[in-house]
């Protein structure tokens, strides 16, 4: 019984939400779930129907009352049938582990990626302003740069592409 109330309590977006699940976690936790209410619904309709049968009142309306006695025995005799759930709840102790390791790989994962975010974001904070900056510093930052210019210098290029368009031409100063 106590199962039952805990499953019902459970507040499955908070789950989610809380432990900072996502991918194949929130949508394996999502099937778990939804099987869980689908289980518990026929659970709720089975319950609810009537297990009693009056066979006094078959009697009385049914004339071939052979017939009503050979389905009272029947219906005496009938033992429900028993099931081993332990393949089941292995399976979910199984689901529970894949999904418990699952959600440690995305935590490490997002701990990775905030930790290069806090990076970049402290070097963003502590930089100097890009028109503080030297040519020298530029080139040591991006390499590529020194190799483009040294590349448009031995063909005789002087000028930059779109240079002009967005900086204006310097040359009448």
């Amino acid at each position: 019984m106590a199962a039952r109330s805990a499953a019902l309590k459970l507040d499955w977006a908070k789950v989610t939400s809380s432990l900072g699940l996502r991918g194949q976690t929130v949508a394996s936790l999502q099937a778990f779930k939804q099987r869980n209410e689908n289980a518990r619904r026929k659970v709720q309709v089975l319950g609810e129907q009537a297990t009693t049968v009056d066979f006094a009142h078959y009697r009385g309306v049914l004339k071939n009352q052979a017939v009503i006695d050979e389905i009272e025995k029947r219906f005496k005799e009938f033992k429900p049938a028993s099931y081993d759930l332990s393949r089941q709840l292995k399976a979910i102790e199984t689901f529970e582990v894949e999904a418990v390791k699952n959600a440690e790989a995305t935590k490490e994962k997002v701990d990775l990626e905030l930790k290069d975010l806090e990076k970049t974001l402290q070097n963003i904070e502590q930089a100097r302003p890009f028109d503080e900056l030297t040519v020298d510093e530029v080139a040591a930052a991006e390499p590529s740069i020194d190799e483009k210019t040294s590349k448009l210098v031995s063909k005789g290029r002087w000028n930059v592409p779109g240079y002009k368009e967005k900086f204006g031409d310097l040359s009448v100063l």
